[in-house]
Formats: C-alpha cells, sequence, structure tokens
C-alpha cells in the first residue's frame, strides 16, 4: 500500500511535470477518491509545493515559496548551470569549500570533480549523492532533521554541526531579492544559511535575475555581506549600477557563452 507521503511525493511530480492539472484528472490518474486528493494537494499547498485553484492545481511559481527540489533545479536551468560554472572561479584545489542546499549550489557540486581534491560540506541530500565515494574528495554530509520539501537536513543539530566546522568558500542562494536584502522562506533554513555563513571564510551569493524584486517571509541577509554576488545577465543595466553604488561586490553571469 501507498504511503500518504509517497502519495504526495507523486502527485507533485505529475502536477510538476505537466504545470497545470485538473482535480478531476488527478482523481482519475490517480484512482483515488476526490476527498483524498485534495487531502494531498491542501499539504502540499501550505509545504508550497503546488497551488490550488477552481477545480484544478499548478505549480506554485511565487518567489514567496521556493520549495519542491524537483522543481526548483528543472526552474532557470540554463541559469543554474552558467552561475555553477562561475562560481568555479572561486574554489581552487585543496579547499574545504561548503555548499548549501539550494538547486543552484546543487548544479556547483558535479563541476567540483574537475577541482580535487577537495572537502565538501553540505546538508543537501542531493549534493550527497552526487558527492559520496569521489576519490580524492573528502566528503561532510551535515546531519539533522530532513525535510524532505528541501531535500535536505535542517534543524538544531544541523546548526550545532555547522558551528564545530571552517570553510574556506560557501557556495550558496536565496529564494528572492528586494533592494539589497537576500530573503528565505523557511527560518529554519535561514538558521542554517546564517549558520554556514559565519563558519565560511569566503561567501558567494548565486542568483538567478528572476529572484530579484520578490520577497519571502524571512530576511536571509544583506547582499554586501557576501564577497561576490553573481546574478544571471538579465538583471539589467539599471539595477546592477544600483546594488554596485550599494557597495555590493556584483558579477554578471552571461547564461550563454557569446
Amino acid at each position: 500500500m501507498i504511503k500518504a507521503d509517497e502519495r504526495r511525493e507523486e502527485i507533485a511530480d505529475y502536477v510538476i511535470k505537466l504545470g497545470q492539472v485538473r482535480i478531476d484528472d488527478l482523481v482519475e490518474h490517480f484512482g483515488v477518491s476526490r476527498m483524498t486528493i485534495h487531502r494531498h494537494i491542501d499539504r502540499l499547498a501550505q509545504q508550497g509545493v503546488l497551488r490550488k485553484l477552481h477545480g484544478a492545481v499548478t505549480v506554485q511559481p511565487s518567489g514567496l515559496y521556493e520549495s519542491a527540489f524537483r522543481y526548483r533545479v528543472t526552474v532557470n536551468r540554463a541559469e543554474k548551470d552558467a552561475l555553477a560554472r562561475a562560481a568555479l572561479d572561486y574554489v581552487e584545489a585543496g579547499q574545504v569549500v561548503m555548499l548549501d542546499d539550494s538547486s543552484t549550489a546543487n548544479a556547483v557540486a558535479a563541476l567540483l570533480l574537475d577541482v580535487k581534491p577537495l572537502t565538501v560540506i553540505t546538508n543537501s541530500v542531493a549534493t550527497a549523492s552526487l558527492l559520496i565515494n569521489v576519490d580524492e574528495l573528502d566528503f561532510i554530509c551535515l546531519g539533522g532533521q530532513y525535510h524532505g520539501t528541501y531535500n535536505a537536513y535542517i534543524g538544531i543539530v544541523c546548526e550545532n554541526a555547522v558551528a564545530q566546522l571552517r570553510a574556506n568558500v560557501l557556495i550558496c542562494s536565496a529564494s528572492a531579492i528586494t533592494g539589497t536584502t537576500a530573503f528565505i522562506q523557511d527560518p529554519n533554513v535561514v538558521r542554517v544559511k546564517q549558520a554556514m555563513m559565519a563558519a565560511s571564510a569566503k561567501r558567494i551569493l548565486l542568483i538567478d535575475h528572476a529572484k530579484f524584486d520578490r520577497i519571502a517571509l524571512h530576511v536571509f541577509d544583506d547582499l554586501t555581506s557576501f564577497d561576490v554576488v553573481l546574478a544571471t545577465e538579465g538583471l539589467g543595466d539599471a539595477r546592477a549600477q544600483a546594488l554596485e553604488r550599494a557597495g555590493v561586490k556584483l558579477r554578471i553571469v552571461k547564461t550563454k557563452a557569446s
């Protein structure tokens, strides 16, 4: 018998794949009652994965929520890959590199295999699956309470583990940017990211231009706290100049090679 969380994952994957699905189609596709479908959708909506409409459900694209790891990985993939390539400029063999649970940092993980030897620290399960048992790579997976929405470990145990470590470089992302402030929706995720900031000598923020002029619930940090902010080229000249005047160390990353 399929467990409730497994069924919710199947529903989320199905809606994410199609973009928008009618409730009646979900009932027919999964062969369960309308009440069961509504119960699963309500839970996924609470988690910020899906959005309920009248008679239908769609993925949640709002900057208020950037959860559902599978969904995040597929969104703006070209931008994530370009940011990941640019991030390698700040990584050297022999360093200790910390990666947060973002899908953007996950795109960096596979590229680190070309920079060995390294020590890599992360709370991301997806990143862990890429980096375990790799020659010349010492891997540390931060424990804690597993959160399926982010496919990562968070919570006080994870925060305490981070506090006992030191990294040369942190590579991370954020859910939204307003002005010069980076935001994250979940306060537990914020605390882990802030602990990572405190434990790292150099802090690199990777941010897709589409996340600017959006908000999430909790303040992560000011952009001036990062040694460099890598942003994709859709940011625009006016906004880029305003950020630089505010003291942000900004680098624009082209999505495609010119």
